[in-house]
């Protein structure tokens, strides 16, 4: 067994809280830099569409508009895109993202895709590409990592409404020309912080505490 050493902090994402909630084990054993579960190859659509995305709504932007798959939604009535590209290109990166820093040391920190204004409130706005239709529960799949991006807005001084979007693109149909047309929803759901919180709190208790015992198939052969 791995013993327990002095308190420790750490620098913990979205996608390791979600690591948490699927195997505590494997989130545990990769923050504490004992080993880290294999990650096959990440499809480069999802990469690719993110980008040309931003590029998308930073014309719009530009222009003092919405794109279309945002206009033509009554929930998105008088709001705009964020301004202030530079700080917008500074929560865009992976890097570096939205950050915030406990008393302790421990850093939480996201990187967001757009972000809607309507009044003095800012409203998180994600882009999801997915190859088939929207099945009831899967905007539920994001629900934790919105809710953890309106957490960091909010501890950095920000105010945020009390909803958050995720618009998808869907794979409709090839045009005789090539282009792929995509099919757009947009999900609507709401902001939970005091979630976002027991989670990134659950998070650090966790890491300062032994080793799970209990495992997934990937780490229970370690």
């Amino acid at each position: 067994m791995i013993e327990k050493i002095h308190k420790l902090t750490f620098k913990l994402s979205p996608s390791a809280l979600n690591l948490m909630k699927e195997c505590p084990r494997c989130f545990w054993l990769h923050q504490r830099k004992v080993w880290k579960r294999p990650v096959g190859i990440f499809p480069s659509l999802p990469t690719g569409m993110d980008r040309i995305l931003k590029v998308h709504f930073d014309k719009f932007r530009d222009k003092g508009g919405l794109p279309p798959e945002l206009c033509e939604h009554h929930s998105c009535t008088d709001m705009k895109l964020f301004e202030d590209e530079e700080k917008l290109k500074i929560w865009q990166n992976n890097w570096k993202g939205i950050q915030w820093e406990d008393k302790e040391g421990n850093i939480l920190k996201g990187a967001v895709d757009n972000i809607l204004v309507k009044g003095k409130k800012l409203i998180v706005l994600d882009y999801k590409t997915r190859g088939y239709p929207l099945k009831e529960d899967t905007a539920e799949h994001y629900r934790l990592q919105q809710n953890i991006y309106n957490f960091l807005l909010r501890k950095n001084g920000y105010e945020t409404e009390d909803y958050f979007f995720l618009l998808f693109y869907v794979p409709k149909e090839v045009m005789p020309t090539g282009e792929v047309i995509f099919d757009t929803e947009l999900v609507k759901m709401d902001v939970d912080v005091e979630m976002a919180e027991k989670v990134w709190k659950k998070a650090l208790k966790l890491l300062n505490e032994e080793c799970p015992v209990e495992g997934c198939d990937w780490c229970k052969r370690f």
